[in-house]
């Protein structure tokens, strides 16, 4: 084994045995909060960068059948052990709002329906942070290639927008 893998790990053990039960677990919202570093944030981005282009599917929640909006960041973040809802819906009152300042690769960000502008309709991960102009990752009905890269300040999505939240927990 190499001196840099050994370190690697030795880091990372210590990193993890510092951290509480809770933090090992989850949170109530749940979160879990043992990954969040910057190079995680990357980590976390470049897996989900892997899957561009799976087609969408409505209930989708796999690589190999697709995934829907929230079923493709269900899957994101469970990859990093970071349970969140299924449905975007459950988006609406999880976390705290952060203000387009503090938005962050891997922060949630949460989108109104198109339909009925009371509920909410869809998910995305921010994968380039530039407040109001970030860009996210997310399943997307409206092309045929599913996950894309779109840009917050489009018009579609700006008008859309309801809020972004850290799911991660790190500042």
């Amino acid at each position: 084994m190499s001196l840099r893998i050994f370190l690697f790990l030795l880091i990372s053990l210590i990193t993890v045995s510092g951290m509480s039960a809770d933090q090992l677990k989850g949170t109530k919202s749940g979160t879990l909060i043992a990954y969040g570093s910057a190079m995680d944030r990357n980590m976390l981005i470049s897996f989900a960068k892997k899957y561009l282009g799976t087609p969408y599917r409505s209930g989708g929640n796999s690589p190999k059948r697709g995934f829907d909006c929230s079923g493709f960041v269900n899957f994101v973040f469970g990859n990093f052990q970071i349970r969140l809802p299924r449905s975007s819906r459950d988006f609406k009152d999880l976390g705290t709002d952060l203000k387009p300042e503090e938005f962050k690769e891997g922060d949630v960000i949460v989108f109104k329906s198109f339909k009925n502008k009371t509920r909410i309709g869809h998910v995305g991960i921010i994968c380039e942070a530039n407040g109001m102009q970030s860009k996210f990752i997310h399943s997307s009905s409206g092309h045929k290639t599913g996950i894309v890269v779109s840009n917050l300040g489009s018009p579609n999505y700006a008008k859309r927008f309801y809020r972004c939240i850290d799911v991660i927990g790190t500042k």
